[in-house]
């Protein structure tokens, strides 16, 4: 609670009792507040506003990366091919439920996003 009062109160002193600041120094509050923010989170504290209350990542920075000024949501993948090994051939199958006998895939691995990658796929920000 001590934190907040001198991060955010003690700052608002100040304007509201009439002494203001000079115009310089807000200047440098704010390209210092803007370049701090994108150091650390990648966004400056309005596009941090905008990704708060559209709950999707948006940046500036983006933007400078000829991006989209928001990140688009990823699609689901595609599931991967069965292949299944054969007299000296790999054939592969689009369907692999319909086999009679369930044969060993090829490929080791998983075939489906565990349920924290999908949770990191259609996450919100922040």
């Amino acid at each position: 609670m001590k934190a907040i009062f001198w991060l955010i109160c003690v700052p608002l002193c100040g304007p509201l009792a009439g002494c203001g600041w000079p115009p310089d120094v807000i200047a440098g509050a704010v390209v210092g507040t803007s370049a701090g923010s994108v150091a650390a989170i990648g966004r400056t504290p309005v596009d941090a506003v905008i990704s708060l209350v559209s709950g999707k990542d948006c940046s500036a920075v983006r933007l400078e990366q000829h991006k989209t000024y928001c990140r688009p949501v990823e699609p689901k993948p595609e599931p991967p091919v069965f292949c299944s090994r054969s007299l000296g051939v790999v054939n592969c199958w689009s369907d692999p439920a319909s086999l009679p006998d369930q044969p060993h895939g090829v490929a080791d691995g998983p075939s489906a996003l565990t349920p924290q990658q999908e949770a990191d796929r259609t996450r919100r920000w922040p």
